[in-house]
């Protein structure tokens, strides 16, 4: 056992839950934002503008999803070069068996593979052959038997939040927003969770409901501490910056959290907001403003996944407009320093709470 321990921390294999769902998954999240996210992006301006060259660039960013997600999962695993180059191909397999759960079959298959690559790095004088051929016979293999299965299961959780919020939009619309709104604040990906759930359509506008509550959200409550650097770096970036101060007074996550439980059954029952483009986006909220670009991206050219469950492409009226920017930007500005503010009053938020540099 000792003997089987020493060789894992030689090799750099750490088994656990930080180095698969948290790093790994924020690494495929990275991938994923390089490749569909922006090919989308930049297909759907170029399909718009009538830029024929700008569709196509975007059409092959989008192309190798597969390969830049396996890849950054392998950086994240710390793999060693031959390691890394193989998982390409990996990522390709397991992206394509896959099918609409492609982005979890990705992430499941790409670790082991990984993995199995780095026992055999630099152990034999054949390594140029050995090391890629492990790494990609058995990610390969693995994309064959178990990426299919993973791939069903995965869309068929995606289909079952997307019909139960349709069948309860104000129930659902309040569990979908809290709770993806959380996993973009924690230490975890929120856009690889909805990459791999596929989750577009009613569901898909609560979660940028919710990712937009707690981004937005924290911005604002926070910007007497953290002023206009702090309202940027966590309004366009991530509010996952307030992690540390969550830890040290969990309850300056109240203001967010409870908005996000307001803005969710607002996008799917008053407003029917619906998020068509990259499921990837579900999960960006207002990082890079993609969560309302997504919106946009799928009025106009609806992905694969949202096509599959009957998405059309829309001319948005004036209503869309508004509703997307009430939702994404302006009721969170508005309800969480509210909330926030009754949170002082009670004690339970001091000045410097929220204080980003320490």
């Amino acid at each position: 056992m000792n003997q089987v321990k020493a060789f894992l921390k030689r090799k750099n294999i750490e088994i656990s839950a930080k180095r698969y769902f948290v790093d790994a998954l924020g690494a495929m999240a990275q991938g994923l934002f390089c490749s569909l996210l922006i090919g989308t992006i930049l297909r759907t301006i170029g399909q718009q503008a009538g830029a024929a060259f700008l569709a196509d660039i975007g059409s092959y960013a989008m192309a190798v999803s597969g390969p830049a997600m396996a890849v950054a999962i392998g950086y994240a695993l710390k793999a060693d070069p031959m390691v890394l180059f193989s998982l390409a191909a990996v990522g390709w397999s397991a992206n394509a068996e896959g099918g609409a759960g492609g982005p979890l079959a990705v992430l499941v298959v790409a670790i082991i593979a990984a993995e199995c690559g780095k026992a055999v790095s630099k152990e034999t004088k054949v390594d140029l052959l050995v090391t890629p051929g492990v790494t990609i016979l058995v990610g390969v293999a693995l994309a064959k038997l178990i990426a299919p299965p993973i791939g069903i299961a995965a869309s068929a959780f995606g289909n079952l939040i997307d019909s139960a919020t349709k069948m309860q939009p104000f129930l659902m619309g309040i569990v979908v927003s809290v709770l993806v709104g959380i996993a973009l604040t924690l230490p975890i990906s929120s856009a690889a969770i909805c990459a791999a759930l596929g989750l577009t359509g009613l569901a898909g506008g609560a979660a940028v409901a919710g990712c937009c509550a707690q981004m937005v959200g924290f911005a604002v409550i926070s910007f007497r501490e953290n002023r206009w650097g702090g309202l940027i770096s966590q309004g366009i970036g991530t509010s996952m910056l307030q992690m540390g101060n969550i830890v040290r007074n969990p309850r300056i996550w109240i203001a967010p959290i409870v908005t996000s439980a307001i803005t969710g059954p607002i996008a799917t029952c008053l407003f029917k907001l619906e998020m068509n483009g990259a499921p990837i986006n579900s999960g960006m909220g207002t990082c890079g403003l993609c969560g309302p670009i997504g919106v946009w991206t799928g009025w106009m050219s609806p992905d694969e996944a949202a096509l599959a469950k009957g998405a059309q492409a829309i001319s948005p009226t004036a209503l869309h407009w508004i509703g997307l920017a009430l939702i994404c930007i302006v009721l969170p500005a508005v309800i969480a320093p509210l909330i926030n503010a009754l949170c002082r009053r009670l004690g339970w938020v001091k000045d410097g709470d929220m204080k980003l540099e320490r």
